[in-house]
């Protein structure tokens, strides 16, 4: 017998009525979903993602998917001879690096995750930040990094209007300039610029950690609020330490650009997106 013949009828009745506030709630609200980490690495994990997405577009959530690509990106360099290498956290790219970035996100990975999504009945449609101007950017330190951008401005209309004809927007994070060129935008960074120009009821950036804990090596630590007032002091006590700064700086970012609230949360457990909109057990960390 499999698991989910152990579940009565009156028993999934049951699951889908506690969760009726929370499709009320969330009914008709923009939630921006920051793809990355392990779930976008195991076929298991990335099935599940893509089944909590279509089932919240279904139950009338405006869902927009905004993913990176890290370690496919750098196999593409690898495959061409080219090392990959780091300043201050951020993958230098030269003009040659830039065009493989623009591949890799805006080609493979987004129309293979658009693929996905309407293999299991969603409906779903790829953008990168160069169609429609949606990410316009600029140089961050073209000495150090090259074609590593800081977002100038986010149009959200073309999100608008794919969310308006009842498709799942996906979005790569590569941006342009006004002359053209292509930038390598982090994508914690753009999820969070993308969040607050929506002004999205929530950010969620999926992670491989369960959230912020106290203790880096224990899970029974874990953080279930922050107020983003508290977050300096908790990078100056080393609680928020490592690669987790920037990323919380992002989601501080998004706050203060007007999203309601943002899910910091484990990416690695099957189906944490449902969990965490339509339960209140909430298995990450909220920032607000």
């Amino acid at each position: 017998m499999n698991e989910n013949n152990k579940i009565t009828n009156a028993q999934r009745a049951d699951i889908l009525i506690q969760a009726l506030p929370y499709i009320q709630k969330y009914n008709n609200k923009i939630i921006v979903i920051k793809y990355g980490g392990n779930a976008m690495i195991n076929e298991e994990l990335k099935a599940a993602v893509m089944g909590d997405m279509v089932l919240l577009s279904l139950i009338g959530i405006k869902v927009v998917l905004v993913h990176g690509g890290g370690p496919e990106i750098t196999e593409m360099l690898g495959k061409i001879g080219k090392e990959t290498k780091f300043y201050n956290g951020l993958r230098v790219t030269d003009e040659e690096s830039a065009k493989i970035v623009q591949m890799v996100l805006a080609g493979k990975i987004n129309k293979n995750l658009v693929n996905l999504l309407q293999n299991i009945g969603g409906k779903a449609i790829g953008l990168s930040g160069m169609d429609g101007g949606l990410i316009e950017a600029k140089p961050i330190d073209f000495e150090n990094l090259g074609y590593v951008g800081e977002i100038t401005n986010v149009n959200t209309q073309p999100i608008l209007d794919v969310l308006e004809m009842g498709y799942i927007p996906v979005v790569s994070t590569v941006g342009c300039d006004k002359e053209g060129n292509v930038y390598n935008i982090n994508a914690d960074t753009a999820a969070a610029a993308i969040a607050g120009s929506l002004g999205a009821e929530c950010l969620i950036s999926m992670t491989d950690i369960c959230g912020i804990l106290r203790d880096k090596d224990d899970p029974s630590t874990l953080i279930p609020l922050i107020n983003v007032s508290e977050a300096p002091q908790l990078m100056r006590e080393g609680i928020i330490s490592g690669g987790m700064i920037p990323k919380i700086e992002c989601c501080i970012e998004a706050i203060r650009r007007g999203v309601g609230k943002v899910f910091v949360m484990d990416g690695r457990v099957p189906h944490s997106i449902l969990i965490e909109i339509l339960t209140d057990e909430g298995i990450g960390t909220m920032l607000i």
